[in-house]
Parts: C-alpha cells; structure tokens; sequence
C-alpha cells in the first residue's frame, strides 16, 4: 500500500526526520538510500518513478533547496502544458507523487518568531 495524503506524507516525514536526528545510522542511511530510509521508518514504498532526497544541515541556521532550472523564455514545456491541460503525470500509478507537492514546508524559526514560507 503506498502513501496517497498529503497528511500521509507529512506525518511520513515527521516520523523520518525525528529518527533521524537521534539515529545516526539511520540518517546515514537517509543520505545515501533515500527509498530504503522511507521503507524502514514508515513500512512503506515510494513509487520507483518517486525521487527523494535528502541533504543534512551539517550545523547550518538553515539550508535551502534550490529549485529546479526553469526556461528562460519562460514558455512551458510540451509535458508542462499537458499538465496544465489536464493531462496530469500518471494514470494513478503514483499516488505518492501525485498528492506530493516537490517541496514540503514547515515554519522556520527567525529572529522575530516564526516565518512561513
């Protein structure tokens, strides 16, 4: 049974990271097989088409994500305007990628409080 909420997958997440930052084979493990990271802390799989990755802190105040590189012209690509037009990714073969937006953000402490992103 694979992930299909987005409430699945930010309690999927929860339940990783917290282990990861006592564990810390286990957040070896997170770095270096990502898919089996996931199997081990929640019993279930990603969808093999499902990339994860994860990036340790290393002691920063905060690390960010870069995005991936867009067109400069700014003009969709064939796949991206399918999308749009509702020609989606899958045929509901990827739930989890489906329900999962690329980037899954939690509030950042800031010197005045919490900021959301």
């Amino acid at each position: 049974m694979a992930i299909k909420s987005q409430e699945e997958v930010r309690k999927a997440v929860i339940k990783i990271l917290s282990r990861a930052a006592k564990d810390a084979a286990f957040s070896k493990l997170c770095v270096t097989n990502p898919a089996a990271a996931c199997k081990q802390a929640t019993g279930e799989d990603i969808p093999p088409n499902f990339k994860v990755r994860f990036v340790e802190n290393m002691g920063a105040n905060l690390t960010l994500v870069l995005p991936d590189m867009v067109d400069a012209s700014g003009e969709l690509k064939d796949a991206e305007l399918e999308q749009v037009a509702g020609g989606g990714r899958c045929a509901a073969s990827c739930a989890a990628s489906c329900a999962v937006s690329s980037c899954i953000c939690f509030p950042l402490p800031s010197v005045t409080g919490v900021v959301g992103i």
